[in-house]
């Protein structure tokens, strides 16, 4: 579905300003530089929700899933500040992404797709998370990723396209969505092995 010159201005800014301001944020404070990206993300990732490209075997999926991906990931970063911290960034992707609807950018059965969506995931993902916090980094993201990625996919997809597209594509959209959410998550957990030192022991705080 081709977005109109409205969607693709807003998309243009706020990819632009996000990436200005996770930049600056990730220098200076690296948690927060986290927290702005995964806000951003989810952003761009529901102004793209219905721009669909095919797989090669079977499947297909939505420009904004190849952004939403990195979310797990910098969220399992912001762990580090407990519970509190990272449903506020939950709870503030989700209102931000409700304001997109407002203004008439994103239609409102994408925007409750992607709102109940990020709760019942998000959710699930923090408490898994939190309850891991003895385990590795590794098993940690692997675990939580595992219940959250699925259940994003599934809640999403039905919600904003049940009645909309046949139940072929709806299912190719779900597998889709889940294939590449894993592909990038575990992409960007490899580069952050690599790239920065995980905390040796993240605190249960709440």
């Amino acid at each position: 579905m081709a977005p109109d010159f409205g969607i693709r201005e807003t998309l243009k800014i706020g990819v632009t300003y996000g990436l200005a301001c996770s930049s600056r944020a990730a220098h200076v404070r690296p948690l927060m530089g986290s927290a702005v990206i995964y806000v951003a993300a989810v952003l761009v990732a529901n102004l793209t929700a219905t721009w669909f490209i095919p797989l090669p075997i079977f499947g297909q999926v939505a420009v904004g899933t190849f952004v939403f991906g990195f979310t797990f990931t910098q969220r399992d970063r912001m762990h580090r500040k407990g519970r509190k911290f990272v449903y506020a960034v939950i709870f503030m992707a989700a209102f931000l992404s409700a304001m997109l609807s407002v203004v008439g950018q994103v239609e409102p059965r994408i925007i409750l797709a992607s709102v109940i969506a990020i709760i019942l995931s998000e959710t699930a993902d923090t408490e898994v998370y939190q309850r891991l916090l003895a385990k590795s980094w590794w098993h940690r993201v692997l675990s939580s990723n595992a219940v959250s990625i699925p259940l994003d996919s599934i809640f999403f997809n039905l919600v904003a396209f049940l009645g909309v597209f046949d139940a072929r594509f709806l299912v190719s959209l779900i597998v889709g969505e889940i294939v590449v959410k894993f592909a990038v998550g575990a992409v960007t957990a490899i580069w952050r092995s690599k790239h920065e030192r995980p905390a040796k022991a993240d605190s249960p705080t709440t």
